[in-house]
């Protein structure tokens, strides 16, 4: 009877559901909301400051957010990704566009580390005695 409650414990466990938020928490109606937007200042009031602004070429405004969702520990976690680019043009938004998951590519991280042209590579004895000197004693001000 033990173990069964125990495993009766373990799977009510693995049934909890929790979604995480990473950057802008889109409204469910972003379709709608964004249609509506015709000024940044309308923008700033419904959506907020970008997380990004391009510096080069046409202005425009970056949101991205994502929703991660998990479903215990033995179901797989599911993202949502979305991406919001408002082009403007002085205090006007020229076009908007809404980019989910199936409209963003597929980035893969290289294994490995990246290689720094003209860098000195030292091991911990090398480290050790690059360091004598470099520091002074607390308290001198120095």
């Amino acid at each position: 009877m033990k173990k069964l409650m125990f495993f009766a414990v373990i799977l009510l466990a693995s049934c909890t559901f929790q979604t995480k938020h990473r950057g802008y928490v889109f409204p469910s109606d972003l379709v709608g909301q964004v249609e509506n937007i015709k000024t940044t200042a309308q923008l700033m009031e419904k959506i907020g400051a970008p997380q990004v602004k391009t510096i080069y070429g046409d202005e425009v405004w970056i949101y991205h957010g994502t929703e991660e969702n998990y479903r215990g520990p033995l179901a797989p976690t599911f993202t949502d990704e979305t991406v919001l680019l408002v082009w403007v043009k002085g205090n006007r938004v020229i076009k908007t566009q809404i980019l989910h998951d199936a409209d963003l590519p597929d980035v893969k991280v290289a294994e490995g580390e990246t290689k720094i042209p003209a860098a000195i590579e030292l091991n911990a004895i090398e480290e050790l005695f690059n360091n004598i000197g470099r520091f002074s004693p607390a308290g001198l001000g120095q």
